[in-house]
């Protein structure tokens, strides 16, 4: 059946053969194809050695299901996937971090979700030798306030104007903390990174420059991270 599929798209382009959206399409089609028929395999984390499925945390009834993420993404970027992205939340305790209510429960829960399988997954990138071109990043969209929310349980507010984000492999410089908070974590006050310089150095670590793509579009310049955003080189190796 995937024969004739083939060879009727190909006499249809040979017939046709200025029509380029025919051609992307049929490579459209059977890149989602091999995708597809690729995929039980390389989600198959129950063929991985017993030490390796312990190193994540398989067994852990706590941390399982972000230990199967985490595996199933090495495996993903073993067989030459570019972007992976692992969610963490969505199980119990308010459903994610978003910790507005029993903070402490809350980030205890998810924090005892996580730790083991993300430091499984960098020691098994390094042990495989492929961290060195594997970015990883991990972090959300902001952090929480400095003032507790009134509750028999307090948790706390969001807070755009400090946030942690930690980066390892694929060209970080290891072990250095970069940016300062006030002395109540409020606020950032050393340092400050903004989400444009992130992306500038997310890009710079890409092998790709921030500033060489722009394109004007109604009066002004656009590029990839706006028209702000500088590398933070004191986190490049």
């Amino acid at each position: 059946m995937l024969d004739l599929i083939g060879k009727l798209g190909k006499h249809h382009l040979e017939a046709h053969p200025a029509e380029q959206e025919l051609a992307a399409r049929i490579e459209s089609f059977e890149l989602a194809y091999r995708m597809q028929s690729a995929s039980p395999e390389a989600t198959d984390i129950a063929s991985e050695p017993k030490h390796i499925q312990e190193l994540y945390g398989i067994d852990d009834e706590r941390c399982k299901h972000v230990a199967a993420q985490c595996l199933t993404a090495r495996r993903m970027l073993e067989r030459g996937v570019r972007f992976v992205q692992i969610y963490s939340g969505g199980m119990e305790n308010q459903r994610s971090w978003d910790g507005h209510n029993d903070i402490q429960g809350n980030h205890a829960q998810f924090a005892g979700e996580t730790d083991k399988p993300f430091a499984a997954l960098l020691a098994d990138l390094q042990q495989r030798g492929m961290l060195d071109d594997t970015l990883v990043i991990w972090g959300g969209e902001f952090g929480r306030g400095a003032v507790a929310q009134k509750a028999e349980k307090p948790g706390r507010d969001h807070n755009p104007n400090a946030n942690t984000i930690w980066m390892a492999g694929g060209g970080i410089r290891g072990g250095v903390s970069y940016g300062e908070t006030d002395e109540t974590g409020n606020e950032a006050i050393k340092n400050r990174v903004s989400v444009n310089d992130l992306h500038a150095t997310i890009l710079h670590l890409l092998g790709m420059d921030h500033e060489r793509l722009t394109y004007r579009y109604s009066g002004r310049d656009f590029r990839l991270t706006d028209v702000a955003g500088n590398v933070v080189q004191d986190i490049v190796a």
